[in-house]
């Protein structure tokens, strides 16, 4: 199976540049999976296609603002910092720009002073193992430093940072957002709870790597970006009471896929646990949790295209697809939705 199998064409002028005023007033993409079939709707109507019983997953990650705009302590040179994962207290793998500057013992300066950070080692793909240096707590210095990331196709300044944040976003600690949750308003999902409705919470904390080119020709080849998750007992209680009803696991997202597929055994059922996950799933691969998935217009051949022609099979996706571009729908972050049922 190769990369390119995953191809389709995508005029410039889709990739969404900002959300919409209303979130749930994104369009929405139904497609059948058995049959093919599409429907057009509006993001709103998602609640006529829950039903009692069935249980919404959604991942409440929330993005840090994990950008970082600083100067080399002595000389004064421009860097830039987005920190990709923290691998122990104060100690956290970054991207740099430029990378040249930031060779091992070099020192940087952020907030007038109120953060710093060494170098310590150059680590896979070229980027850096840094410590961070503050007074008081970490998290909260950040809030005041740094700025939420944007995905590197979008180019437009975002006013209201909330906006690339779900409305149920709880625990910090993402590159990026999970971005198929951003169509929900508090509102939406009180609809679908007096539907009878479950709702459960997974957490993966995104990496930049979600953004990463496929660039093995041969699609088995790929190397899987690894992410941080955690599910505990009461939402795993939520979801295999749905499987044990014969009730539909709804997964909203890619992450959230991805942490289901993780923890899930053969019958489906899943247990809590936490730890890193690096599940490549692309078409081949049998799901065991997810019955139905929520989720956003992907790149062009990447992990996360594969993922859905996985559930939907690829030629069913990229039909879809090209009907979403003749219709002009809007792609990738801030763009429209679509239903795998």
């Amino acid at each position: 199976m190769k990369v390119s199998d995953f191809y389709y064409d995508l005029p410039e002028e889709l990739i969404a540049q900002e959300p919409l005023k209303d979130r749930h007033l994104s369009r929405l993409l139904v497609l059948d999976r058995e049959t093919g079939n599409i429907e057009h709707r509006v993001f709103k109507d998602i609640i006529g296609y829950l039903n009692k019983g069935d249980c919404l997953v959604l991942n409440d990650t929330r993005v840090l603002p994990a950008r970082l705009l600083g100067k080399k302590e002595g000389t004064g040179g421009k860097i830039e910092f987005v920190l990709l994962k923290k691998i122990e207290k104060d100690i956290w793998e970054v991207i740099l720009k430029p990378g040249k500057r930031a060779k091992p013992k070099a020192r940087f300066i952020f907030g007038d002073g109120e953060l710093k950070a060494e170098i310590l080692e150059i680590v896979e793909e070229g980027n850096r193992l840094v410590k961070f240096e503050y007074d008081g707590v970490f998290e909260e210095v950040l809030d005041r430093v740094g700025i939420v990331p944007l995905p590197p196709y979008i180019t437009k300044k975002l006013d209201d940072s909330e906006r690339y944040q779900t409305v149920y976003s709880k625990h910090k600690g993402s590159a990026a957002a999970p971005t198929a949750g951003l169509h929900f308003t508090k509102e939406l999902l009180e609809e679908a709870r007096n539907k009878g409705v479950e709702i459960a919470f997974v957490t993966l904390h995104v990496g930049l790597g979600t953004f990463r080119p496929v660039k093995a020709e041969d699609v088995k080849e790929h190397k899987m970006h690894s992410e941080y998750y955690w599910i505990d007992e009461k939402n795993c209680n939520r979801i295999n009471k749905a499987k044990k009803d014969g009730k539909k696991v709804i997964s909203v997202g890619t992450t959230s896929s991805r942490v289901l597929e993780t923890v899930g055994d053969e019958n489906g059922m899943v247990k809590p646990q936490r730890g890193w996950t690096d599940i490549f799933i692309y078409p081949g691969y049998n799901f065991k949790v997810v019955d139905a998935l929520i989720t956003n217009f992907h790149l062009p051949c990447s992990t996360l295209l594969m993922l859905v022609s996985a559930l939907a099979g690829r030629e069913n996706i990229l039909k879809a697809y090209n009907e979403a571009v003749q219709e002009r729908y809007r792609f990738f972050s801030f763009g429209d939705a679509m239903f795998i049922k």
